[in-house]
């Protein structure tokens, strides 16, 4: 099983979800870390190679998560994008190297 890495502000970020969708971000997380896809994700390839969005959906709103498996032998969740996609753009890039450069790659 790959391990987890949370970069920069992604965990806090993650603990601000509400009970439902952070206790789903984690189940699906733990899918990808077995190497199982998760059961709702598009691929990111505008914002990095190899970069997924995990969607949640609850009663209480849309959430997402992206994620990048192809940095050694880790899933690595650097950034838990705003509401607007395209600050999720602008912030992913620069996380995303330091993500590499922390794991390895």
């Amino acid at each position: 099983m790959k391990r987890l890495e949370f970069l920069g502000d992604a965990i806090a970020r993650l603990r601000e979800f509400p009970e439902d969708a952070k206790k789903e971000a984690g189940v699906q997380l733990h899918k990808v870390q077995q190497g199982i896809e998760p059961s709702d994700w598009k691929p990111m390839p505008t914002i990095g190679p190899g970069v997924r969005e995990i969607r949640i959906r609850e009663e209480c709103g849309a959430f997402r998560v992206l994620y990048v498996t192809n940095i050694g032998d880790a899933v690595c969740a650097p950034r838990i994008p705003e509401e607007d996609a395209s600050d999720a753009q602008k912030g992913f890039r620069p996380r995303c190297g330091e993500a590499e450069t922390d794991l390895g790659g």
